[in-house]
């Protein structure tokens, strides 16, 4: 059985790439620093009779990275697929952003993707038939608002990253791609206390060429194709319903 590792599994985009693989047949490893969140996504895999791991990890420490994945090796195997979802933002004007919260940013969202890649890529080589990283970056890698910076620069950082670790890792057979995703609308998707039903405007709607806001099973689908993809790597494949395409005038 082919294993997925996922970081930040138990809610929105993450839990739905949980599920999608899950329904691949994929065994299922899930970290996240929400308890509640990711027992309940293993628990709703096991009930559809797919195998499933949820640790409780905060993927900008390195010692929750290194027992994460431990666990997954020896209860699952080695993953034939990393994704490397869990991030966290913060939105404050830039004059007024702590060191320490671009810190804890950049911490979670781009060292967490490298450290958990580096962790799971050595036991991809020492397995010897590779494998494949996705790593979920954003559309605010490439355009801004005002406040965004920490999570910005991060976001920006794991493009980069991902083409270098493609070309570092291309000789031991490992994949290494990226997802950037646009408005990603996850209300449904979070844990069964916060879940609610999501409400968009017309205009809302009408900022997407597909004349919709995203959903997390779009960036899924999307994470399931790229970790699939045997002739790419190095790439950022951007999925958000044509919105960055679409020049608006006021």
């Amino acid at each position: 059985m082919k294993v997925a590792a996922i970081t930040g599994g138990g809610q929105g985009i993450g839990r739905a790439i949980a599920h999608r693989f899950a329904e691949a047949g994929y065994a299922v490893s899930i970290a996240d620093p929400d308890t509640q969140a990711g027992r309940e996504v293993a628990a709703a895999l096991a009930e559809r009779r797919a195998k499933a791991l949820f640790v409780r990890t905060d993927v900008g420490r390195d010692a929750d990275i290194r027992r994460w994945v431990a666990r997954t090796v020896k209860e699952l195997g080695v993953p034939d697929v990393l994704v490397n979802n869990a991030g966290i933002g913060r939105s404050v004007p830039f004059l007024k952003l702590r060191p320490r919260d671009f810190d804890r940013v950049i911490a979670v969202n781009l060292r967490g993707t490298f450290r958990c890649s580096q962790e799971v890529a050595r036991h991809m080589v020492r397995r010897g038939r590779g494998g494949s990283i996705v790593n979920i970056s954003s559309t605010r890698a490439f355009m801004s608002e005002p406040g965004t910076e920490a999570y910005t620069a991060s976001k920006g950082g794991i493009v980069a990253l991902t083409h270098g670790m493609a070309v570092s890792l291309g000789p031991q057979g490992i994949r290494v791609n990226a997802i950037a995703p646009g408005w990603i609308e996850t209300a449904e998707w979070k844990k069964a206390s916060q879940a609610k039903e999501p409400r968009h405007s017309k205009a809302d709607r009408e900022q997407h060429p597909v004349g919709r806001v995203g959903t997390p099973p779009d960036i899924a689908e999307a994470c399931f194709y790229v970790a699939h993809a045997g002739f790419m790597t190095g790439q950022t494949v951007t999925v958000d319903g044509g919105m960055t395409v679409k020049m608006i005038y006021e």
